[in-house]
């Protein structure tokens, strides 16, 4: 009987209650079901404990020929079964099918870990494993609930598409996604808002960074901030200080690195439309379909359409450590290098921090909590979407930026207009940028195919607000004031 979560997961509610009902499933034969995520997510930690609780058998791969795969999995499996000498497999197609004899006495979870490794090795795995699965094979089979576990987003998610071999087998397609910036906060302990936010800027969710790799080293508040960058993030014998190297590295469909890393620092640096990474690589955008296609592939980079434009878009950094390396860490990374030179380096490298790392991440957090946190009663409606976008200005001959443009649906199920909300993490936010977006505002209201008669205003700040925009606010419904403390939920 599956007990419930243990009690060292963190969160992960959803996930593991997923993969309980996935593992119980009474009906006969085997089943299917596929988890994947990012490295550093917490799956193998899910996946484990799951087996563990429910007397079940994981694999875990690694790089290495089909052979050596086939040896590891039957001393695995051996091992497992209690048999004195390890089982020996010619192929896999005879490991498979006697993986699905393991569940003779009802439902049982069989994992297999870094499934991509193996497949590599053995292309044609996901095609032994479908025939186990056809009705022919389920004559034999028991009730095993076989997970294919894997971090290579691309390969992974190309298991189940098209006319791939497993495609609509599997009962259960599980994305272990990073945790968002409220859990994160209590994921590493923090009370104080700006402080969680600051280092969410630079570790965003991935569990492992807790843990593992500044060796549970949180900051201790807001005076602490400043002494935690330089002890656990710039400190050359802490693991967290080459991971974003690492992050590439591990990626298999990156093959040439310097490409990719020039095309995050570009994005790092502010430039993320395609035209102007182009400009910043010195070459042609066509060139750069490829290895932008890659990082979305692998997760690290997302392309997200502008507000009123779809047929625009920009990319963003999905994994904040990147953004943090190519925008502060690479071009003081000969200083930073050197033992015991954090600590003279990081004061002049702050500036940077503050505008090309927190200052977008700041926006990126204030559009989460419109799309997923934010009263729809505050919003004047339901939100369907969330983006940032460009508003063009013909009377002035220039163009706004939008930080967040919320739209819903009306009575009629037409897309309306919510709200915009402009974001400022390091200034006191006044009337003159109420103004402003009010401006914005008016010439949405003007613009064909926009409905924004209902359109709020949204003023979100790092820095505070002036009294004067206090009290205008306070006498219009239509205008709303998010501190931090509001984006954390804390009274």
């Amino acid at each position: 009987m599956i007990v419930e979560k243990p009690a060292e997961i963190f969160d992960r509610e959803v996930e593991w209650s997923e993969l309980v009902r996935f593992a119980r499933v009474p009906r006969a034969g085997a089943t299917l079901g596929v988890v994947s995520g990012r490295r550093r997510q917490g799956k193998t930690f899910l996946l484990d404990a799951l087996v563990r609780v429910s007397g079940g058998f994981m694999f875990t791969a690694t790089e290495s020929s089909e052979a050596d795969a086939l040896r590891q999995y039957g001393e695995a499996l051996g091992g497992y079964l209690g048999e004195a000498t390890p089982l020996r497999f010619v192929n896999w197609e005879e490991a498979i099918t006697r993986t699905m004899t393991l569940a003779p006495a009802g439902p049982l979870p069989v994992v297999i870990d870094e499934f991509p490794f193996l497949a590599r090795a053995s292309p044609a795995l996901p095609s032994i494993i479908q025939r186990a699965l056809d009705p022919a094979g389920q004559r034999s089979n028991t009730r095993v609930r076989l997970l294919l576990c894997g971090s290579a987003l691309s390969f992974m998610g190309g298991l189940l598409s098209g006319t791939a071999p497993l495609r609509g087998r599997a009962g259960l397609e599980l994305v272990v996604r990073t945790l968002d910036y409220q859990a994160a906060a209590r994921f590493w302990g923090i009370v104080d808002p700006r402080t969680a936010l600051l280092v969410n800027a630079i570790v965003g969710g991935t569990p492992a960074y807790r843990h593992e790799f500044t060796q549970d080293d949180s900051p201790a508040g807001p005076d602490d901030f400043d002494d935690w960058v330089v002890r656990a993030v710039l400190n050359p014998a802490r693991p967290l200080f080459r991971e974003a190297r690492y992050l590439l590295a591990e990626e298999p469909d990156i093959r040439d690195p310097a490409l990719y890393h020039s095309v995050l620092a570009a994005i790092a640096d502010g430039r993320t439309r395609r035209g102007e990474i182009a400009n910043f690589l010195g070459r042609q955008p066509s060139d750069l379909t490829h290895p932008l296609g890659v990082l979305e592939d692998v997760g690290l980079v997302v392309r997200e359409d502008d507000a009123f434009k779809s047929n625009k878009g920009v990319y963003r950094i999905a994994e904040p450590l990147l953004t943090f390396y190519h925008a502060v860490m690479r071009p003081a990374w000969g200083d930073l290098e050197r033992a015991g030179r954090s600590r003279q380096v990081w004061p002049r490298l702050q500036r940077t921090f503050l505008s090309k790392v927190v200052g977008p991440h700041f926006e990126t957090i204030c559009r989460e909590w419109a799309r997923w946190e934010a009263d729809p009663d505050l919003l004047g409606g339901f939100p369907t979407r969330v983006a940032a976008g460009v508003v063009n200005d013909p009377a002035a001959r220039t163009q706004h930026e939008v930080d967040m443009a919320v739209f819903g649906r009306d009575d009629q199920g037409r897309e309306e207009l919510l709200a915009i909300g402009e974001a400022k993490w390091h200034e006191i936010v006044g009337v003159s940028h109420l103004q402003h977006l009010a401006h914005v505002r008016g010439l949405l209201r003007r613009r064909d195919g926009v409905l924004a008669d209902r359109c709020r205003l949204l003023l979100f700040s790092g820095g505070g607000f002036t009294d004067d925009l206090r009290s205008m606010a306070a006498a219009e419904p239509g205008v709303q004031l998010v501190d931090v403390n509001r984006l954390y939920a804390v009274d």
